[in-house]
């Protein structure tokens, strides 16, 4: 099942005459808005289905970065669309979760890779924080 909603979601239709491949994410994404949540929310399902298999912590915090980020991507009006089509983050998912059955990777809790993430957002919401900070005291300069 986790294999076959990644397909089609990634790889299911083949373009005639080239190897490219594409699944309904990127064509579902083309929905201003609604489309690209639709998207994240069928790949959540998958990573929910992974998560029930007792997989480790650290390999759902990478499946669930990688989700994230094909979402906030995705959002981006048409630049995120064409990268959608190439991204095929559910894809990355079931490599992730081959590998680490197969090979023992992403072993442990991911608690560390968290406070990573957590700390990246933080600094970054303090350098958007920053900027808007600078715009408005610049615009207030500019009208006063």
């Amino acid at each position: 099942m986790v294999e076959g909603l990644a397909r089609l979601l990634d790889t299911k239709f083949k373009i005639p005459g080239t190897n490219f491949r594409f699944g309904i994410d990127p064509v579902i994404g083309l929905v201003p808005g609604l489309g690209d949540l639709i998207a994240f929310l069928l790949s959540s399902g998958l990573i929910i289905s992974i998560a029930r298999r007792g997989v480790s912590g650290k390999l759902l915090v990478l499946m669930s970065l990688n989700a994230f980020l094909d979402a906030i991507i995705g959002s981006i009006p048409i630049l995120g669309s064409i990268i959608d089509f190439f991204y095929k983050a559910n894809t990355r998912n079931v490599k992730m979760l081959r590998r680490y059955y197969e090979e023992g990777k992403y072993q442990g809790s991911g608690k560390g890779l968290v406070i990573v993430i957590v700390f990246v957002f933080l600094v970054l919401l303090l350098i958007l924080i920053f900027i808007i900070w600078k715009l408005l005291e610049w615009l207030y300069q500019l009208v006063f």
